[in-house]
């Protein structure tokens, strides 16, 4: 590809003699202006990176003409603006988002085929934006999209990484973790606005000076002040009639230099305030493993949440003047604990900046704030050294101390009083030295709490929020998660959409809920066909992208089993290994049974420092590697692992699901939104009473999910008996020869003892219950194997399913968040 413009005429492929559209004409012109123009290239010397380019920046000007508007009309109308503060934007490609959004795919299709260019070629080229992990930042994009929809004014506030999280390899087995490169040739979407600009202080002191009033004011003197700089996103929303803003933060020092130590030939050290500075926005989730990394965490979360305070604050003070009108005019959503800091920066920003008294400052960021918990885990809920914090944010520990000692004088005042209860009501943990509790800030800060499923709000009430719920009754609420299933469906899936729009009609794209009609067609025999014929379609895609990544071929007539989410204990991809390895050992011993092809197919990443999670991705490929090349298995079993699962990728493996595995520990996933996804696409469930599956359950119906294991309550209860797995292990020969399989090195005779430590944990100490539930899921998995020989009845099932999701659209959740928690108003979909 040349670097430089090439000076030759640009000379487009003759058009066809056929009648054009004319806005297909529009678009190609438009097109082929950007690609000169913009890429300063011409058609003969342009790379499909440069047509990628010239289309994305022709599209984006379509959105940022619908943009300006949708700006136009809240700044006109005063509405109340709602803030989504969130570490994670797992925004995936955004080019046929875009074009399906705009409603401008078919005309680009067109234009592009005259000129030679394939739209799908395009797509590939695309790079996913690498700004989130998993589902917390998956469901931040698709809340995004939903806002829009529904044409709530709103801002979405995150972080730009430079590589966000790693890319995923995988070289004997094993998981390698490199910087993701996802801006190395630029983002075409986005917008830099060198002029919003915000300072971030770090360390320092405080003084206490003088005020009017007589009363000490704190003034804080950070010792470090590092540049957050704005980057903006258009969003758009479905039929393109509302466009709202993504502004992500990057960080800068304040000079790019030390010009003194340069010239004195340190030319590495006059460089290190810059790389102090910048490594904020490098990468999401950086080792915290050490102190330092502990530090930069803190640093980046606070950045964030600074610089989008800041940033909403002036925007509220350059449209209403008054600062005490915040809570009217803002509502401020964050998005799990990572932004909890913000809670002390509001009230900083109120007491110390705008002269606001305490108490009126404190009812201003009450009503201000709402906080989405995302997970029951203890460790999950951040807490932070207090003496890191009063390190790097003496002024917000201040005001950590004192909303802290308001709030137990109140709790002690109110007969709460006794110790262990007030312990546990504070926002100083002090059982193993003092850290902040920042979940319990995000609820003390905010005058609504939810969680992200009907079980998961029931037991915040029963565990981490337990005390907090009794002192403070009703704030906790339910907002069940939801999927745009524009991208999920339309986009992931634009065969099974046509046919679904068919008896649904156009109208289905407005409203999820309009897919209950395709249900009275669950046992149409031609229904059936027809909705076969596109997964397994499909299925043959997927097969082709396997046998492309991993070199494993693979046969679409198998049932697909697929797991595909963030590698943890809790997620239990070890149930599923187990399972395989029970499988293929009776495949081998048992060779007259009427055995069903089916395929296991892994993907996910584990965090770099999260040793346990990376051996369960090796043992993944090590059976895969094994079971793959066994010929006594005869090609009835195939175990394959996808290397670096993003979005773009969940988009080829969903659509091509048979069947879905959701099989947490019960009452440890929040909610999840993979398991509507998949089946949104006419994957069944095979899963535990957790999460959103209870939702699920309730939707399809006991005959169309596969429910199995021990419930939230067995759990706690089971738990306070023993996590010892040795009994359940006892139980069952098929899961002790399975585990003397794994630890005995049948799967990696080059290293026996290599898994050694996974099966003496789920011996000794199986806090997960794994070998608790591994009879139950295997049982389960046999009336799966029962339904799939049953082909009507499964694909009456697959339908039953789809049909069902409707009421998991986040168009449904986004609506109950505007009603119930923002106060903001809401547009139907499609409607201008």
């Amino acid at each position: 590809m040349e670097s430089a413009a090439d000076t030759s005429p640009a000379t487009a492929p003759s058009p066809s003699d056929a009648p054009q559209s004319p806005k297909v004409a529009e678009i190609r012109d438009l097109i082929l202006a950007k690609l000169r123009y913009a890429v300063g290239k011409n058609v003969a010397s342009a790379s499909k990176h440069d047509w990628f380019i010239a289309t994305a920046l022709s599209v984006r000007d379509k959105v940022v003409d619908s943009w300006f508007s949708s700006i136009v009309r809240a700044k006109a109308s005063g509405v109340k603006r709602v803030y989504y503060l969130s570490l994670e934007f797992l925004i995936g490609r955004l080019l046929i988002d875009a074009l399906t959004n705009m409603q401008l795919i078919d005309e680009t299709r067109a234009a592009l085929a005259e000129l030679g260019v394939d739209l799908d070629d395009l797509r590939e080229v695309e790079p996913d934006a690498a700004l989130g992990n998993g589902g917390l930042g998956r469901l931040a994009a698709c809340f995004m999209e939903s806002m829009a929809t529904l044409s709530i004014a709103a801002y979405g506030y995150g972080i730009r990484y430079d590589h966000g999280l790693f890319r995923q390899r995988i070289k004997d087995g094993k998981q390698l973790e490199y910087p993701e490169d996802w801006l190395s040739l630029g983002d075409p979407w986005e917008f830099q606005r060198p002029e919003i600009v915000y300072g971030v202080g770090f360390g320092g002191h405080i003084e206490a000076q003088a005020s009017p009033d007589g009363e000490p004011k704190q003034v804080w003197m950070p010792a470090e002040t590092v540049q957050a700089i704005a980057y903006d996103t258009p969003i758009a929303g479905w039929r393109g009639a509302h466009i709202n803003t993504l502004r992500l933060w990057a960080a800068r020092a304040p000079d790019p230099l030390r010009l003194d130590m340069f010239n004195s030939g340190d030319h590495v050290g006059a460089l290190m305030d810059r790389v102090r500075a910048e490594s904020i926005s490098k990468v999401l989730y950086p080792g915290d493993t050490s102190p330092a990394g502990q530090e930069l965490r803190l640093r980046q979360e606070y950045f964030f949440a600074s610089a989008s305070i800041q940033d909403l604050v002036r925007r509220h003070l350059s449209l209403f003047g008054d600062i005490r009108t915040l809570a009217d005019k803002a509502s401020i959503q964050l998005n799990d604990t990572h932004p909890a800091i913000g809670v002390a920066e509001l009230m900083h920003v109120l007491v110390d900046r705008h002269d606001v008294p305490w108490d009126e400052a404190w009812t201003i960021t009450r009503n201000t704030f709402s906080y989405t918990n995302h997970t029951l885990l203890p460790e999950a809920l951040e807490t932070w050294p207090a003496p890191l914090m009063e390190r790097l944010l003496p002024r917000h520990m201040q005001i950590i101390y004192l909303i802290n000692a308001i709030h137990l004088d109140r709790m002690a005042k109110s007969g709460g009083g006794v110790a262990e209860k007030l312990a546990a009501l504070s926002l100083i943990d002090e059982a193993h030295g003092r850290r902040v509790r920042m979940g319990h800030l995000a609820f003390l800060g905010s005058h609504k709490v939810n969680g992200v499923s009907a079980l998961h709000s029931e037991l915040m009430k029963t565990t981490v929020f337990h005390d907090l719920d009794a002192a403070d009754p009703g704030k906790i609420v339910n907002k069940t998660n939801g999927v745009t299933f524009r991208r999920w469906l339309k986009e992931a899936n634009p065969a099974l959409t046509s046919l679904l729009m068919e008896v649904v009609g156009d109208g289905l794209l407005d409203d999820a809920t309009a897919l209950k009609k395709i249900e009275p067609l669950a046992d149409d025999a031609s229904f059936q066909e027809r909705y076969a014929a596109v997964k397994r379609a499909n299925k043959v895609a997927l097969a082709r992208l396997v046998q492309e990544r991993v070199g494993v071929k693979l046969n679409p007539d198998a049932l697909f089993d697929v797991q595909i989410k963030r590698i943890h204990e809790y997620k239990r991809q070890i149930l599923n290994i187990l399972e395989t390895v029970a499988i293929y050992e009776e495949i081998r011993t048992q060779p007259y049974r009427d055995w069903i092809p089916r395929v296991k197919i892994f993907a996910g990443k584990a965090a770099a420092s999260y040793a346990t999670a990376k051996l369960v991705i090796q043992l993944a490929n090590d059976v895969g590697r094994v079971v793959n090349s066994d010929p006594t298995v005869r090609g009835l079993l195939k175990c394959v692992f996808l290397p670096n699962y993003n979005v773009s990728l969940a988009e080829r493996i969903i659509p091509a699901a048979d069947l879905s595995e959701q099989i947490s520990t019960a009452g440890m996933e929040a909610s999840g939104t993979g398991n509507m996804k998949l089946a949104l696409n006419g994957a069944l469930t095979i899963g535990t009473l957790d999460g959103a599956n209870v939702e699920i359950l309730e939707h399809v119906g006991p005959d169309n999910i596969f429910i199995f294991g021990l419930a939230a309550d067995e759990v706690a209860a089971r738990r306070a008996q023993s996590i010892s797995g040795q009994e359940a292990i006892a139980r069952s020969q098929r899961l002790s020869d399975a585990l003397e399989a794994i630890g005995s090195g049948v799967f990696s005779p080059e290293q026996p003892d290599r898994y050694r430590s996974l099966v003496d944990a789920l011996t000794y100490h199986d806090f997960f219950l794994v070998t608790a539930d591994f009879d139950s899921y295997y049982a389960k998995q046999r009336d799966v194997f029962r339904r799939w020989r049953d082909k009507k009845g499964w694909r009456r099932s697959t339908i039953i399913n789809t049909a069902n999701m409707g009421w998991f659209s986040s168009d449904r959740t986004i609506g109950e968040y505007a009603v119930e928690i923002w106060n903001v108003p809401t547009t139907a979909p499609g409607r201008a």
